[in-house]
């Protein structure tokens, strides 16, 4: 009898037992509350901000074509000179010599010219005499170039290699620089590349100013793409008349391309999937939630616009629970 009770206890805590386990799955399988945000079209400022590094518009090392002793330098750096200014005389030596060698060529072949009017040379001796006098000038002209270095450009002085009387050794003997204007080169997204233009405007900080601002425009949009980046080069011009902005500066360059509609959605409804960097958002409707890869624009204070992904206008999107979210899960809405 003891035997048959202990056998009915032992099948009543079985059947207990398996009463309880089939509870916590029921309990498992209730659905997962989230709560939601619904997300609207808004009109987006299309502003886009690049660091740069400021350089001279064009920079000029000042040197001979050929060595020699350098009789004088008439600037120091930092001084302002103009287009054409004689800015270092090289010795004029040879400057003379071919002078001299110029000269009785000019002599000989006024002679031999008028000879071959009269018919007492030949066409091929008055030929060779004109070729003489001809490689003498430029050899002249040459060196007359290189005697006297002028500043192509008006700029400001920035370097300055030797001293007077030194040899010329390789170095520039001194550097010129145009820094009104000067320029940035920033690099645009492939997106971009339709909406810039040449004399679009932008606007400049530079650390050295704080939030002072500086207005300039796109001087020159390079025509082909990096291949690796999907990026291209632009080049933005400040006029710089007052000299203020200098070469090496550190600025940043803001560039506005007016306002666009796009779907807005808050910071918490991104979910970013590790490894990839791939960004998606949870759209809610009929009870379920979907899975839709995005692609974000600009940040927002606490929101980001979409640039693409399937995400429309007055969706309910999840903003709690994202990383226990799969695509078609059907889920509860509990909003405060």
């Amino acid at each position: 009898m003891k035997r048959n009770i202990t056998i009915l206890l032992a099948i009543t805590m079985f059947v207990f037992a398996g009463c309880k386990k089939k509870e916590a799955v029921t309990v498992g399988d209730q659905k997962f509350t989230i709560r939601t945000q619904q997300v609207h079209i808004q009109e987006v400022e299309q502003t886009y901000e690049y660091t740069a590094i400021v350089e001279a518009n064009a920079v000029n090392n000042i040197a001979p074509l050929t060595g020699g002793r350098i009789d004088k330098i008439y600037v120091e750096v930092g001084d302002r000179v103009s287009k054409g200014k004689v800015l270092v005389q090289m010795n004029e030596n040879s400057l003379k010599q071919a002078k001299a060698q110029l000269d009785n060529l000019k002599t000989s072949f006024k002679r031999v010219d008028e000879l071959y009017k009269i018919g007492g040379i030949s066409k091929s001796d008055w030929d060779a005499m004109r070729t003489q006098l001809d490689v003498a000038q430029t050899n002249y002209d040459n060196l007359l170039e290189n005697t006297q270095l002028i500043s192509p450009i008006s700029g400001v002085v920035t370097q300055r290699n030797y001293d007077s009387g030194d040899l010329f050794g390789g170095l520039p003997v001194v550097q010129v620089q145009q820094i009104t204007p000067v320029k940035m080169n920033i690099n645009l997204s492939e997106n971009l590349f339709k909406k810039v233009k040449v004399g679009t405007p932008v606007s400049v900080k530079v650390d050295a100013y704080g939030d002072e601002e500086f207005h300039g425009k796109v001087s020159l949009i390079y025509p082909t793409m990096d291949g690796s980046t999907h990026t291209f080069p632009v080049e933005v011009q400040l006029s710089n008349s007052d000299s203020r902005v200098r070469p090496g500066m550190y600025a940043r360059v803001t560039i506005n391309f007016g306002t666009e509609k796009h779907v807005v959605v808050p910071d918490e409804a991104i979910f970013r999937q590790q490894g990839s960097g791939n960004r998606y958002v949870y759209v809610y409707k009929d009870g379920k939630v979907s899975f839709n890869q995005v692609e974000i624009g600009r940040h927002l204070d606490n929101a980001y616009e979409l640039l693409t992904g399937n995400v429309q206008d007055g969706d309910m999107v999840a903003t709690t629970g994202l990383a226990r979210l799969k695509d078609g899960l059907e889920v509860n809405v509990e909003n405060k």
